[in-house]
Order: C-alpha cells, then sequence, then structure tokens
C-alpha cells in the first residue's frame, strides 16, 4: 500500500509553473484587473450618463419660442397620444418627464403636495404647465405633477400626467 506524500514533487511543481498555467497569485491578480475595468467602464457610463442629464436640464431650462406653428407642432401629437390613450380606456397620461433640477426647489413642493408648486418651475416645465393652464385646463383637463423616480432614495425626475374623466384628484 502506498503512502501519500505530504510534499509534492518537483516536477508537479514545475508542471504547475509553465505559462500555460496561472499562479493563485496570478488568477488573483486577473480576476482584481478585471474587477478594476468593468469599474471602470461603469464609471464611463456613468460619466456619461450625467454628461447627457445635465445636457437634457440645459436644453430644457431654455423655454422655447411658442410661436403658433410650434404651438400646432406640440398639439398634434399630444393629440394622438391622448386620443390613443382614451381607446385603451385609460383616463390619464403622463405627457412631460424632466429632471427636479428643472424645479427652484428639486421637487420638494411636488413632493409634499404644495399648491404652490407651479411658482417651483422653470424653463420647458414652466412652460407645459402655462399650456395646460390656459389651453387644455378650460378644455376639462386636470394636471398632476409626481415624482416618478427616487435614486438613492432622494426625489429624482418628475412626471406631468393630464387626466380626463372620472379620475380623482
Amino acid at each position: 500500500m502506498e503512502t501519500l506524500k505530504s510534499k509534492p514533487d518537483e516536477k508537479a511543481q514545475e508542471s504547475l509553473a509553465v505559462e500555460t498555467f496561472m499562479s493563485a497569485d496570478d488568477l488573483r491578480n486577473y480576476m482584481t484587473e478585471m474587477q478594476m475595468a468593468k469599474a471602470m467602464k461603469s464609471v464611463d457610463g456613468m460619466d456619461r450618463a450625467e454628461k447627457a442629464r445635465q445636457d437634457l436640464i440645459k436644453r430644457m431650462a431654455t423655454p422655447i419660442d411658442l410661436t403658433p406653428e410650434a404651438l400646432q407642432e406640440i398639439l398634434q401629437p399630444l393629440r394622438s397620444k391622448l386620443r390613443s390613450a382614451a381607446e385603451r380606456g385609460q383616463n390619464e397620461l403622463m405627457v412631460m418627464r424632466f429632471p427636479n433640477a428643472l424645479c427652484t426647489d428639486h421637487g420638494r413642493a411636488i413632493n409634499n403636495s404644495d399648491p404652490g408648486w407651479p411658482d417651483t418651475l422653470t424653463g420647458r416645465p414652466r412652460q407645459a404647465y402655462e399650456l395646460w393652464r390656459d389651453q387644455l385646463r378650460p378644455a376639462g383637463f386636470r394636471l398632476s405633477a409626481l415624482i416618478i423616480e427616487w435614486p438613492g432614495g432622494l426625489p429624482g425626475d418628475v412626471g406631468f400626467f393630464l387626466k380626463w374623466g372620472d379620475t380623482k384628484t
């Protein structure tokens, strides 16, 4: 009967040291490098997403010139979307989504259902509110604003919802 050797023989150790095999340290280093590469990709993606968000905020902070033609370019697709939603039996439609940075208080008044929340709006969200106030409210539409995203537990994007029919609020 053969007994087990407590020490591997030298020939076996040499075969593990050949380049086709990685040592435990090499494998650990490789894994660390791969994790760092994935993290860098993630950080790069987050950087690009943040840049896109900042660009969106900059664009939406600048009001558009609401000429009669521009107003028709906005209202025509809106009518179509409202009609489609009604055909599906819905009685509300999210008509705008924007970063809370376009509110002077970052959405606090909207989150707290403060009656003065429209006063916190800036840029295009302010224009959308005024469009509803001046043209859609007289037609019987209601508008609600809600925080629709909570990144890290903090208020994020705001959604404007047009409502019609027998809905509450």
